[in-house]
């Protein structure tokens, strides 16, 4: 294996492995030693690819939400309608975000460990560029109607939909999927033409 494979493999085990225990006991119970021991890596190599715990952290969160938002544009674009289309992105969104690994590492974890400048700025260049382009199309053909600039509607549907992903699946009170889904398509529904 050439060096320029192996360090490839080195760093997508150490996503893999990070991306599991963030999941199972978060960011802050999550020892680098663990994932160290559990990947069969070096410190010096961990190092060699991320700078530190918290840049190994955003790597992984970069990695699901690359897994999760193909899924919701499939979901989207299986849809004629793009009203339609905006709904069942949306419920993919949700279903996808408050599974347990992703609700605890994007929807929990991440605006923390983070910060809010760089959670945002993952935020907007992934989930937020889709829904925007969702939300075009959909003023476009008429589907909808917004009365202030696209990107603060934007922001605030993306706000409201990551609200209700993380009340979905939460420990002491979780929704139902009939009334959240209810709930997505009454958000959607209230900007219909």
């Amino acid at each position: 294996m050439k060096n320029a494979e192996r360090a490839s493999a080195t760093r997508a085990r150490l996503i893999a492995v990070a991306r599991r225990m963030f999941g199972e006991q978060g960011y802050a119970g999550t020892a680098t030693e663990a994932v160290l021991q559990e990947a069969g890596v070096a410190r010096g190599a961990m190092y060699h690819h991320f700078a530190d715990k918290a840049a190994l952290f955003e790597a992984v969160c970069l990695a699901v939400c690359e897994d999760i938002v193909p899924a919701v544009e499939r979901a989207a674009d299986a849809r004629r309608d793009p009203l339609d289309a905006l709904v069942q992105g949306s419920i993919r969104w949700i279903e996808k975000t408050s599974e347990p690994e992703a609700r605890r590492i994007l929807m929990i974890d991440a605006p923390t460990v983070l910060g809010w400048a760089r959670w945002q700025a993952l935020d907007d260049r992934l989930s937020q560029a889709s829904l925007a382009e969702g939300m075009q199309a959909a003023i476009a053909a008429g589907a909808i109607r917004l009365d202030c600039r696209l990107e603060l509607a934007v922001a605030m549907m993306n706000g409201a939909l990551n609200a209700l992903a993380l009340r979905v699946n939460a420990p002491q009170a979780p929704v139902p999927p009939r009334e959240w889904r209810r709930a997505v398509r009454a958000l959607w529904a209230a900007h219909a033409v």
